[in-house]
């Protein structure tokens, strides 16, 4: 594979102590970004840029993949790099802003960009803002304003294994069996999906309850947010301030279990093992955060990184790419994701046997590089 290079590119709006754990990555000020070119040396016409809210993508597995095929494929961080804990999804569209507008400064035609897993919901806001910015600060305040940053436009989308967004997603993961939010072992029999008296298999009826009490704790843990945010300010007299909350039980979808629901080639179980275990431990999505990074990332309310939402006034060419075996994306999210695009100059192309970042699975990684690299061939 071709050598990987760093490429360092800096933050348009440099990281607050408040928002970056890291004093050397703050003092840096820089996003550190990797890339692998088509033809060492020299500059492709096209940049494909992949990207999360969070993950390290500096190893990214498709970066040599797609330079094979003839572009320069650059993989992107965040400020919040290895730590989501207060990240606020407006100040990601900064930091993509930040490297399309360097790659365009260095000369390349076209930036296409790809959001990978929970990228997905952030490159469709990202590209809705730099289209028409709107949203002036994260919720709650105290964020950018997008209507006076620089948001260059990229000239194409990329879903790759991707959810709808991270609130979308959260909304389908949280336990609605938690009835104390200090306390994930009481737990209201009737809504716990461990509990075998419930299932698997599931009933429609029981499923739709447990959606809707999903949604409700989701909602409940947003007041709370709210009021303490309120509270804090008060006393604060007007000042943006914030504080650490964790949130139990996040990985309690019931598809991780009963293959009948949204069926797919996957196998049971989650991304991080087996299901009762993954609900509780830590490393699951949400668990450690702030209040207003709740309500800038998982919040289904104030939110702003709804994929499908963003994607309704998206008039450049989208590719949806989603693995028939995933165990975090389903077909669900890749069809909601697909036909929330308002135009025809879409497509919805399925791995089939591809599993979430494709681990292990070369020969699937050249399957989807074919397909991403030969769309851009055709739309671009």
């Amino acid at each position: 594979m071709a050598e990987r290079e760093l490429l360092t590119v800096p933050i348009g709006t440099a990281a607050a102590a408040s928002e970056v754990y890291s004093g050397v990555a703050r003092m840096a000020g820089v996003l550190w970004c990797s890339r692998v070119r088509a033809n060492p040396g020299r500059r492709a016409d096209t940049a494909v840029v992949v990207v999360h809210p969070s993950s390290n993508f500096l190893g990214h597995y498709a970066l040599g993949a797609w330079a094979e095929r003839g572009v320069d494929a650059v993989a992107m961080t965040t400020r919040y790099l290895g730590n989501d804990s207060v990240l606020l999804l407006e100040n990601c569209v900064l930091d993509i802003a930040s490297v399309v507008g360097h790659l365009r400064a260095e000369g390349y035609e076209k930036v296409v960009l790809v959001g990978n897993s929970g990228g997905g919901g952030l490159v469709a806001l990202y590209q809705e803002q730099a289209r028409n910015a709107t949203i002036t600060s994260a919720p709650y305040g105290g964020g950018p304003d997008l209507t006076k940053a620089h948001l260059p436009p990229a000239d194409a989308l990329v879903m790759l294994m991707a959810h709808p967004g991270r609130a979308n997603l959260l909304v389908e993961w949280l336990d609605p069996a938690v009835r104390d939010e200090d306390d994930p072992f009481d737990r209201d029999p009737e809504l716990d999906m461990f509990a075998a008296h419930n299932g698997p298999p599931y009933g429609e009826e029981w499923l739709a309850r447990y959606r809707e009490a999903q949604r409700a704790r989701n909602e409940r843990i947003t007041d709370a947010v709210v009021a303490r945010l309120d509270a804090l300010t008060e006393r604060a007299g007007g000042r943006v301030t914030d504080l650490p909350i964790r949130i139990h039980a996040t990985c309690a979808d019931p598809r991780n279990v009963d293959l009948s629901i949204d069926p797919s080639d996957r196998a049971p179980g989650t991304l991080w093992g087996e299901p009762y275990e993954a609900n509780l431990r830590p490393t699951t999505l949400g668990h450690l955060t702030s209040l207003r990074s709740w309500l800038s990332q998982w919040s289904i309310r104030t939110s702003n990184g709804d994929g499908p939402a963003r994607l309704a006034t998206v008039d450049v060419p989208v590719h949806v790419i989603y693995g028939t075996a995933d165990q975090a994306c389903f077909p669900s999210h890749a069809r909601q994701l697909y036909e929330a695009v308002p135009h025809d100059n879409k497509t919805l192309t399925a791995v089939e046997g591809g599993r979430h970042y494709l681990n292990g699975q070369p020969e699937l990684t050249a399957v989807m590089a074919d397909a991403l690299i030969g769309w851009i061939g055709k739309v671009l």
